[in-house]
């Protein structure tokens, strides 16, 4: 329980980090996405830095959940920050939430509950996870990131910005593999924390994931980046849980109500994602079928 408590506080400062981060990267100039420009702009903009504090709590709290509690249960739980935004943005804008968007957070919410009862995570080899197995994970998944970076630079408009999404969903995950593994080292003390691979693989890797989120929020829409970079996260965690960590899933006929389940929390994320709040319009907009009017550029 204190795993998934820690887990959902982390996405509310996800959420949070998401908003403030969104609003900077989307007033760069488009030639900028995949460059290191981008991230040099970014610097230079308070929203950003609030942004990126946002994230270092939410960095804390994550690690905290993964080190008490089991990946395949925590990466899912994170999901959460995309209706916690919604929710952050309604408050902020003073805006009332539409029941379309109520509706859809709700299902998200019992998508991800009902996936992680269905699959009931439990066992985990912890710090025993053999040398063989993080080359064989690590090197997918990094083949994973590498692949989409490519296949985004050769693409353009709505099938960058998608592509983008998973890749990056694919990023974390691995920063969360890695992060439980340096929690696991952190008990035998600090000197053996800093002394181990995994908390400076994580460093790059997380790094390397941060980059493509703002190359991401900054190559298109929510409604296109937003379902590859929501649930390629999960999806690629419960497989780091139960292919290395020894975590162990419910199969046979509980493999379709899991199915069930994340069907339904991706079409809540499709749903959410065309919420013009996300984008600083009402939620009544939606509802009456109106286009928000844009603000006066600046």
């Amino acid at each position: 329980m204190l795993s998934a408590l820690l887990a959902v506080l982390a996405a509310g400062c996800n959420a949070l980090a998401s908003a403030l981060q969104r609003k900077a990267a989307r007033e760069e100039p488009a030639e900028d996405n995949l460059s290191l420009r981008l991230v040099w702009h970014l610097l230079h903009r308070p929203v950003w830095f609030g942004g990126f504090l946002s994230i270092i709590a939410a960095f804390l709290l994550q690690a905290a959940a993964l080190g008490t509690g089991r990946i395949s249960v925590v990466q899912p739980l994170l999901t959460l920050e995309l209706p916690a935004a919604l929710v952050l943005a309604a408050r902020l804008l003073g805006k009332p939430l539409g029941r379309r968007e109520w509706g859809a957070a709700a299902v998200m919410a019992a998508g991800v509950a009902g996936l992680i009862v269905a699959l009931a995570p439990g066992g985990g080899q912890g710090p025993a996870v053999p040398w063989e197995d993080w080359l064989i994970g690590g090197g997918v998944n990094v083949a994973l990131v590498v692949a989409g970076v490519l296949w985004a630079r050769g693409a353009t408009g709505a099938r960058r910005a998608a592509v983008l999404g998973v890749t990056t969903g694919c990023a974390f995950a691995l920063t969360a593999a890695l992060m439980k593994g340096m929690t696991t080292v952190f008990s035998q003390g600090l000197a053996a924390l800093f002394t181990s691979w995994q908390l400076w693989a994580m460093a790059a890797a997380g790094a390397c994931a941060m980059f493509l989120l703002q190359s991401t929020m900054h190559a298109g829409p929510l409604l296109v980046t937003q379902p590859g970079l929501t649930m390629a996260d999960p999806v690629v965690a419960i497989l780091w849980g139960t292919l290395v960590f020894g975590e162990s899933v419910r199969g046979g006929l509980f493999i379709l109500p899991a199915v069930a389940a994340a069907g339904a929390a991706a079409a809540a994320v499709m749903v959410l994602s065309r919420s013009p709040l996300l984008s600083g319009g009402t939620a009544g907009d939606e509802d009456t079928g109106t286009t928000p009017e844009r603000a006066p550029q600046k």
